[in-house]
């Protein structure tokens, strides 16, 4: 009874990476559940040249898919493992290692049901299950959002490592979140497209940069906030250094904003060489 997508008319090739992005309520998820072919609608949909309700299990097999909101399984880990691999025609062992890779071991957690999980935990498991396998297309609805900094940066390389062989969908309520991550934003409102544009200079998804910070007094709060993103203190606390993943620039000068009156100097800049500033 009420329309939430409102004549959408997009096409999206094969190997892009788009943000799909949009205040709360806009279609964002709506559209991601067409393209699961969770809904029924009017007009006509495909992926990979397939309807995703008609052809559901077909299209499913091509699909990595990272939900918002983890779901209520109550079953352990490793049979929720178990079950995501059958369900692809796959293997476990890679999603393992990815979630080795995100600093979760899932044999740590094998027997625990998945729903006791933290929400960190619960976001490695489920990127691992999407990116632990072959597919031509990456749905991830804010997959980052509960991730300490190392693991983030762990999830922009396994990205990079897919770039060229998958197409990326990434959904958020905030542009900053994912800009660096695409290269073409589509923005939603009430149903519509407001907004369809290319990236111009965003970053690889694998480029690192150097970091040098320097306080004009020490700072419990902001020491602690730096060495969150890795930072190591100097100088009795007051100078800091490090890396930090380039699609994260923004989120980290936003955390790095709230001590602002303390800061003497910031330096980020990228290896001339464009290789692994560390």
């Amino acid at each position: 009874r009420v329309r939430v997508l409102d004549q959408l008319d997009l096409a999206v090739a094969s190997g892009e990476r788009i943000a799909l992005v949009g205040a709360n309520g806009a279609g964002k998820t709506t559209l991601i559940r067409c393209l699961l072919g969770e809904y029924t609608y009017a007009g006509r949909l495909s992926v990979s040249g397939r309807e995703p309700r008609a052809a559901r299990t077909d299209v499913l097999r091509r699909i990595g898919f990272v939900p918002q909101l983890p779901p209520p399984l109550r079953m352990p880990v490793g049979r929720l493992l178990g079950f995501a691999a059958t369900v692809c025609g796959g293997a476990t062992q890679p999603m393992e290692a990815v979630s080795q890779r995100l600093g979760l071991d899932p044999h740590a957690v094998w027997k625990q049901p998945f729903a006791k999980l933290s929400g960190g935990q619960k976001q490695k498991l489920l990127i691992a299950i999407a990116l632990g396998r072959a597919c031509e297309v990456l749905v991830m609805d804010e997959p980052a959002a509960n991730l300490d900094p190392q693991a983030r940066r762990v999830f922009f390389e396994l990205l990079a490592e897919r770039q060229g062989s998958a197409t990326m969908l990434i959904s958020s309520h905030r542009i900053d979140e994912v800009a660096q991550l695409v290269s073409r934003v589509i923005e939603l409102d009430h149903g519509k497209v407001v907004l369809d544009d290319r990236v111009d200079g965003a970053a690889a998804l694998d480029t690192v940069l150097r970091c040098r910070i320097e306080l004009s007094r020490t700072s419990d709060a902001a020491s602690a906030a730096l060495r969150a993103w890795g930072l190591v203190a100097g100088d009795g606390g007051l100078r800091f250094s490090g890396t930090i993943a380039g699609p994260d620039r923004l989120r980290f000068l936003g955390a790095v904003a709230r001590y602002s009156g303390l800061l003497r100097a910031l330096v980020l800049e990228e290896p001339h060489d464009g290789g692994d500033p560390s």
